[in-house]
């Protein structure tokens, strides 16, 4: 493992007798940042610049709002730790990308299906955008918490790109469609 490793935030927040929303709005943007639960309300996070800047923020908010939070930075000095550590967290990361990868082939089905149907017109084009553009939004969420170089991540990655080519390829028939009288078909 590198230096950085070594180094965590050891992160404790206390919401009684604040806002209810609060709680949920703490463990929202931990889990967002890729926090891995010790027991409730105590978590570790890599320390690193952008989660520190983060967890920071995250700290002032919750003191505006009535909880408590504490951030410690730690070192784990025990290799089999780190490892297990940063083992929990990749996993919890690649099950993420598992996800990814068994919701993506409906996205091809659909492209596939609406050609077959001769329904390659502006209107899908814009649909399966909006789709593929989901897609890349949660990846690129799942991608800001893989702090250890999850196995599937290359693999989604790879999988993205074909559906971006896709969607170019089921785009071009779009627009010949259109030139062809707007019909959609492609002959």
């Amino acid at each position: 493992m590198s230096e950085v490793d070594v180094r965590w935030l050891l992160v404790s927040v206390t919401t009684a007798g604040a806002a209810p929303s609060l709680r949920m709005q703490v463990w929202r943007k931990l889990k967002g940042l890729g926090a891995l639960y010790l027991q409730q309300s105590v978590c570790l996070l890599p320390d690193r610049p952008a989660v520190v800047g983060a967890v920071s923020e995250l700290g002032e908010r919750v003191r505006a709002d009535g909880g408590r939070m504490r951030v410690m930075h730690i070192e784990v000095a025990d290799d089999g730790e780190r490892s297990e550590l940063a083992a929990e967290m990749t996993a919890a990361v690649d099950r993420e990308y598992a996800e990814v990868l068994e919701r993506l082939p409906s996205f091809f089905a659909e492209l596939e299906m609406e050609s077959a149907r001769g329904r390659a017109v502006f209107a899908e084009v814009e649909e399966s955008e909006a789709d593929l553009e989901r897609f890349r939004s949660w990846v690129a969420k799942i991608d800001s918490r893989d702090y250890f170089g999850a196995p599937r991540g290359e693999q989604v990655r790879a999988e993205l790109a074909r559906a971006g080519d896709a969607l170019a390829t089921f785009e071009t028939a779009a627009l010949a469609g259109e030139d062809t009288g707007g019909t959609g078909t492609v002959s």
